[in-house]
């Protein structure tokens, strides 16, 4: 659930309830590894200190914290207090691109200049919050999130070969800070592809573009 997003989540929850949200979740007995808390912008450190002992997780959506400036989530404070970050993006209201490469780069960026260190969120890190991080929120980490045997075969090639991506040293800091879906040239889903060469295999693709004008022209009128 949306969970401390806005100020003005907080202040009508200590109004009507007396207490801050994530009190009241706790209270409700909701504060379990089963809860995800989407956007988490206005943790106080104890309230950070909770969500890391209770084992809850946090989807940090950057970009739409930013276009509704909701705020800057403490990202590196919540990672190194032991919290489980996963990336999303947030509906498309408040996201045009719903780009999880474009949300991994910002978020990286931002930790960056909220904690105001350098290292905070390095590449890697940031990676494993688009992947193997929002598999476990989800309770899935034993399925997918990584590249392991065992686990089902979803994958994504990222094509870093371009001389806007030269030189690449590091290809975990490549695919966060240079790369975007436009390098994405292959994606796999539990072994079957589905992108080739950047295009969908299936026909699907074609008909929600259809559908998606259908809708357009209707609210427009």
């Amino acid at each position: 659930m949306h969970l401390h997003e806005t100020e003005d989540e907080i202040t009508e929850s200590l109004r009507r309830h007396g207490v801050r949200p994530l009190e009241r979740l706790r209270r409700l007995g909701l504060t379990t590894p089963r809860l995800i808390g989407v956007h988490g912008v206005h943790f106080t450190p104890g309230e950070v200190a909770l969500l890391a002992r209770e084992g809850c997780h946090v989807a940090h959506c950057p970009s739409s914290n930013l276009k509704l400036a909701s705020g800057m989530a403490r990202i590196a404070a919540l990672l190194d207090a032991g919290v489980n970050v996963g990336i999303g993006t947030d509906g498309a209201a408040s996201n045009n691109r719903l780009d999880v490469m474009q949300e991994m780069r910002t978020a990286a960026l931002l930790a960056k200049g909220v904690a105001g260190r350098a290292d905070a969120v390095p590449a890697h890190q940031a990676l494993r919050c688009a992947t193997l991080a929002g598999a476990a929120a989800l309770g899935l980490e034993r399925r997918i999130g990584s590249i392991k045997p065992g686990k089902e075969a979803d994958l994504t090639a990222v094509y870093l070969g371009g001389t806007e991506t030269q030189p690449c040293f590091d290809p975990v800091s490549h695919v966060v800070y240079a790369a975007g879906r436009e390098h994405v040239t292959h994606v796999w889903v539990r072994g079957v592809l589905r992108l080739r060469d950047r295009e969908p295999t299936r026909a699907v693709a074609r008909e929600l573009e259809k559908r998606a004008s259908l809708w357009h022209n209707k609210l427009l009128k």
